[in-house]
């Protein structure tokens, strides 16, 4: 049986094997490619602040997500089925590594994340 998210260590393998995954997807890693110039270096370790905050209360994590959505939605229309793969490969990494109280709530988070940018962007 797969262990929970406990640490930050468990953080990190979800968001850096998540990005792989979308590096590699052709429906939407065009955006982390081709919209925006990632700097993958910077990203990465603001995503683990990020989910740390999320599940252990961190308050580590500083920025704004939907002012950064806004902008690359004004560069190509993100649209309800890119958000779907999203969440459909974010949901995949986390099964694939974890199981337990944790994991599910870094699910849920992530769809309530999709559903708010998706409105709002």
């Amino acid at each position: 049986m797969r262990s929970d998210i406990l640490n930050k260590e468990d953080i990190e393998l979800v968001v850096k094997t998540f990005y792989e995954k979308i590096k590699a997807d052709n429906e939407i890693g065009f955006f982390f490619s081709k919209v925006v110039a990632m700097n993958w270096e910077q990203h990465i370790p603001k995503m683990c602040a990020f989910w740390e905050n999320v599940l252990f209360f961190t308050g580590e994590y500083e920025g704004n997500p939907l002012i950064a959505h806004r902008k690359i939605n004004q560069q190509y229309t993100t649209t309800t089925a890119h958000f779907n793969k999203w969440i459909l490969l974010f949901d995949e990494t986390i099964n694939e590594l974890f199981s337990g109280a944790n994991a599910e709530k870094m699910k849920a988070h992530a769809k309530s994340i999709a559903a708010v940018m998706l409105q709002k962007i």
